[in-house]
């Protein structure tokens, strides 16, 4: 009973809303058959629109991480450079996929609680006119940092009209944040199921465009299984390449429109009105928040642990006595702080439950708490939203 009613307050997977339960629950059905093919295109169409392309997409089964090595394996060929922003555990993951495959790294790190500078990323690619593509994330979960990507996208005219991709890890973001994929420039966007999209986990997609499709048919990496070009074949016939995930796919299918419904903007609005509920309410109960309000991501919310107090412990005693499941920190912020996610299927409502257990959690753990503080600063928020 209490594993039903407990409140999952991290950053993916998300809750899942239950009419996309119950698409999920449908009678397993033909992969190669009429009612996958109307399927397909049905989630296809609806990817492009919150993709925000009119390039190709792909639907993998797998997780994020999967859609991530197939754009690397498609966009890179051994020994080509690549230029790496690290500012996180996920810009990490980029690096090791790219050294996986052959790729002469060059990785331009910065602070984990700020965006990467554009105008540092015009320097490395001026400096290395041979750079074949950079890869960046949208929104760095592990720290709650979103990246500026539009103005990422430009520092390529910065640097005299540089030809390097430009790949986007947009697994906790795409849906929650905007992301004009083709209006900015961006040549390859990767994401996953079990994000803002408010599916379970399982499925990952990759969009890209004419720059990313001349790529693919050129690059001479080993794929198989990833092989972008097998996607796109396949998917003229409305079919992927290897047996799918149905189940998740009808899933899909409920979710993109249930998103249509809302409007994308809506859905951006929503996901800030979150973030400020809930940065409000720490900053009102005095927690230290990693990032500073221009960094601040619209899907996940990181806070420091008070000194003196064990920030796993203090997850454990919110999730256990309180109901509320939080995020803990890592890599090397790990035992450091605690996350709180706003992504997919959440609302306000569920920002004053989350709060209110942090109050408890606080009160519980013997660190020094105003109760109601932090609640009645995010609903304060709430009230004079517009």
């Amino acid at each position: 009973m209490q594993d039903e009613r407990r409140h999952l307050r991290i950053p993916g997977p998300t809750p899942v809303p239950p009419k996309v339960t119950r698409a999920a629950s449908r009678p397993i059905f033909n992969h190669r058959g009429p009612v996958f093919h109307r399927l397909h295109g049905q989630v296809t169409a609806g990817l492009k629109r919150v993709f925000q392309t009119d390039g190709h997409v792909a639907l993998l089964t797998g997780s994020g991480t999967a859609a991530m090595e197939a754009a690397v394996a498609n966009m890179v060929s051994p020994g080509d450079k690549v230029l790496v922003l690290v500012g996180g555990v996920f810009g990490g993951r980029w690096a090791k996929i790219a050294r996986a495959f052959g790729a002469r790294v060059i990785e331009y790190g910065y602070p984990w609680n700020e965006g990467a500078d554009p105008g540092r990323v015009a320097e490395y690619l001026a400096q290395h006119p041979d750079i074949a593509a950079v890869f960046a994330t949208h929104n760095e979960s592990s720290t709650g940092v979103i990246n500026d990507i539009e103005a990422l996208a430009k520092a390529r005219e910065a640097a005299g009209g540089h030809q390097a991709l430009l790949v986007v890890d947009s697994v906790s973001g795409l849906g929650g944040a905007p992301l004009q994929m083709d209006e900015w420039g961006v040549d390859v966007v990767v994401t996953g199921s079990q994000k803002c999209l408010m599916v379970p986990p399982g499925l990952a997609f990759v969009a890209w465009g004419a720059r990313a499709d001349q790529r693919v048919e050129q690059t001479s990496n080993h794929r198989f299984y990833f092989d972008l070009r097998a996607y796109k074949g396949s998917a003229e016939r409305g079919e992927t390449p290897y047996t799918p995930a149905v189940s998740l796919v009808a899933a899909l299918a409920e979710a993109l429109e249930m998103l249509e419904e809302e409007g994308l903007e809506a859905a951006f609005a929503r996901h800030r009105l979150m973030r400020d509920m809930v940065r409000a309410a720490m900053k009102a109960l005095e927690l230290p928040l990693f990032a500073d309000d221009r960094w601040a991501s619209p899907t996940v919310t990181s806070v420091k642990a008070p000194e003196g107090m064990d920030a796993d412990r203090f997850r454990a005693v919110v999730r256990d006595s309180f109901g509320v499941e939080l995020a803990g920190g890592q890599g090397e912020l790990k035992g450091r702080l605690f996350r709180i996610g706003h992504m997919g299927w959440a609302g306000p409502l569920d920002m004053v439950a989350a709060v209110a257990a942090v109050e408890q959690g606080l009160k519980a753990v013997g660190a020094p708490v105003r109760m109601g503080a932090g609640v009645a600063a995010a609903q304060e928020v709430w009230a004079a939203w517009r």
